[in-house]
């Protein structure tokens, strides 16, 4: 199973890709996490690096092929869970295309949808308890509104496919699980 999840920050899709990824025994791909280990002395490492230090995204043509080599690991499979990726259309495309080069497809789009003052609350909190004193409401705003201008064309993207689902991010941890197990109907492995 190959699996996006897509959200805004802190919408919860760390939390529930670990949970989903336990639960399937398949690996949770975090784009940030996969380009900041790439961070070394090497000429993309360095180049990774640049982009992550300056706060910007790195471009489509870094970004893709750091995701598929991973994705041609052993551990992937039977699947991922994506979280991070696609960011914008032109990446979805690229992605349909890496699978459908290797007669796959994407099995689920799940969209975490949590409102704008909720996600603002839980972003503070989280900005407290891990003391990022520089994620103030101000920033936190502007993050939301960046993601949801980058986001929306590829919620467009996948809404009209058979696969997209919009689970209801505002309930607790346990009933969005829950919601999400009931989309994987017979796929699910555990």
């Amino acid at each position: 199973m190959v699996i996006v999840f897509i959200g805004p920050p802190g919408a919860g899709k760390g939390t529930q890709c670990r949970r989903l990824a336990a639960h399937l025994g398949v690996p949770h791909l975090s784009t940030g996490e996969l380009l900041r280990d790439t961070r070394d002395d090497s000429d993309l490492g360095r180049l990774v690096a640049g982009y992550i230090d300056a706060g910007r995204l790195a471009p489509d043509d870094v970004v893709l092929p750091i995701l598929t080599k991973r994705l041609s690991n052993e551990d992937c499979a039977n699947g991922c869970l994506l979280d991070g990726f696609p960011r914008n259309v032109n990446q979805a495309e690229m992605l349909d295309q890496y699978l459908a080069d290797r007669g796959q497809r994407l099995d689920l789009v799940l969209h975490l949808d949590v409102g704008r003052q909720e996600l603002i609350k839980r972003l503070l909190r989280r900005a407290k308890t891990e003391q990022r004193v520089d994620d103030t409401e101000d920033v936190i705003a502007k993050r939301l509104d960046v993601f949801h201008r980058q986001t929306a064309p590829v919620l467009d993207y996948y809404r009209d496919q058979d696969h997209f689902v919009v689970i209801n991010g505002m309930q607790s941890p346990d009933e969005v699980f829950s919601e999400i197990l009931s989309h994987l109907g017979g796929s699910e492995t555990s």
